[in-house]
C-alpha cells in the first residue's frame, strides 16, 4: 500500500545513519560554538536556545513529577518562567526547579549520543517534534515567535539542506548547548554574588533543601561540566577514528 511504503520510508530515513563527517568539520563547529558562547553579542542571540532548553526541563519533569503544567513565557532578554501547580515543597518541586540549568546541557548530550550514531536526520526531527510540544505550552507572543523561529530553522535544514549542511548545522548545535550549558551557570552564581537573583533556581531549591544555594550552583556546574566531557569524547568520534583511537 502506498500510504504504508511511504510511513516506512520515513521511517527508514530517520533511523539511517548518515557518513561520519569529515575530521575538520567536527573541529571547526566545535570552535564555531565555543565563539558564539564566548562572545557577547553572538551569545546574546544564540542564548535563547538554551532558554527554550532551560524552561522545556523545568516543564518536562514538572509533568514526570505529576505536577500540572500551567505555561511557559519565553521573553525578548533571553530570561524565562514555566508555571506548575502541585505541592510547593516535596521531592517533585525539588526535581523541577533542579531541572532547568542542567537541561540544556542533557539535551546536548544526548545530541551528542545520536550523532556518535551518525543519527543527524533523527536528532533534526525530534528537535522539531519537542519544539512543537513545547509551542502548546507558550504563554506569550515573544515565545511563540522564538519556538516557531527555532523550530522553522530546525526544519528546513532538515528537509532542504544537503547533508554536508545538515551535518555542519547538527554538529554546531549539539557543541553549543554542551559549551552554552555552562556560561549560565557561572553567570547565575556572578549575579547571586551581587544580590541581584535573591529567587534563583538554587535559592529555592535552598528553601526546600537543607543545603545551601552555593551547593545547587556546584550541583548545576558539576552536571554541565560532566555532560560537556562526555559529549565532547562523544562528538570527537570522527577525530579519534582518524587518528586510530577509539572512544
Amino acid at each position: 500500500m502506498p500510504l504504508i511504503d511511504g510511513l516506512r520510508t520515513i521511517w527508514d530515513t530517520l533511523l539511517s545513519a548518515q557518513p561520519d563527517p569529515p575530521p575538520l568539520l567536527v573541529l571547526l563547529t566545535a570552535l564555531v560554538a565555543v565563539i558564539v558562547v564566548a562572545l557577547r553579542l553572538p551569545w546574546r542571540i544564540a542564548r535563547n536556545a538554551v532558554t527554550i532548553a532551560h524552561e522545556g526541563g523545568h516543564a518536562l519533569v514538572a509533568l514526570l513529577t505529576g505536577r500540572k503544567l500551567r505555561g511557559i513565557r519565553l521573553h525578548s532578554d533571553t530570561s524565562g518562567l514555566t508555571l506548575s501547580a502541585g505541592r510547593p515543597t516535596g521531592p517533585g518541586m525539588i526535581l523541577t526547579l533542579l531541572a532547568g540549568y542542567v537541561a540544556p546541557s542533557l539535551v546536548g548530550l544526548g545530541g551528542a549520543w545520536l550523532l556518535a550514531g551518525n543519527r543527524i536526520t533523527l536528532l533534526l526531527w525530534v528537535a522539531v517534534a519537542l519544539l512543537l510540544a513545547m509551542l502548546v505550552m507558550i504563554r506569550n507572543v515573544f515565545g511563540v515567535l522564538s519556538l516557531l523561529v527555532t523550530g522553522g530553522v530546525v526544519l528546513a535544514v532538515s528537509w532542504y539542506a544537503s547533508p554536508q549542511v545538515q551535518a555542519a548545522f547538527a554538529w554546531t548545535s549539539v557543541w553549543f548547548l554542551l559549551f552554552g550549558g555552562v556560561r549560565p551557570v557561572v553567570e547565575l552564581q556572578r549575579l547571586r554574588s551581587r544580590g541581584r537573583m535573591p529567587e534563583s533556581d538554587a535559592d529555592q531549591l535552598a528553601r526546600l533543601t537543607p543545603f545551601p544555594p552555593l551547593f545547587w550552583v556546584g550541583v548545576f556546574l558539576l552536571v554541565s561540566l560532566a555532560a560537556l566531557v562526555v559529549g565532547a569524547l562523544l562528538l570527537a568520534g570522527p577525530i579519534l577514528t582518524d587518528a586510530g583511537l577509539t572512544v
